[in-house]
């Protein structure tokens, strides 16, 4: 009566790879947003923190993960170190639990 039919455009013949294209750029912008602002920063602070690991040696001071303040005595193994935290006071703890090298000590000299 007073509604008048509608005809819909038909899409043109080979349109929907740009289109596809074009949604997935927005995925594609977000992803590599992801990966500048939080991957790769993290990244590269845990490549630090290995190489900081790696290079403790006798004589380090050095912060725990826990908090703890001591001074490295003997590199016991790859993965453990004995640290002192107070006089007569040494404790063993795992490589990846030093959060800080507070200060760097002398090279052990040979006897």
């Amino acid at each position: 009566m007073f509604v008048t039919p509608a005809y819909a455009q038909a899409a043109a013949p080979g349109g929907g790879a740009t289109d596809l294209f074009i949604q997935l750029v927005p995925f594609v912008f977000i992803l590599v947003i992801m990966w500048v602002l939080i991957i790769r920063p993290q990244r590269q602070q845990a490549k630090r923190h290995q190489e900081m690991v790696a290079a403790l040696r006798r004589g380090d001071q050095v912060v725990t993960s826990g908090g703890l303040i001591g001074k490295v005595s003997k590199v016991v193994s790859d993965t453990e170190l004995e640290v002192e935290i107070a006089e007569g006071t040494r404790v063993r703890i795992v490589r990846s639990a030093v959060a800080e090298v507070r200060s760097k000590g002398e090279p052990a000299k040979d006897a």
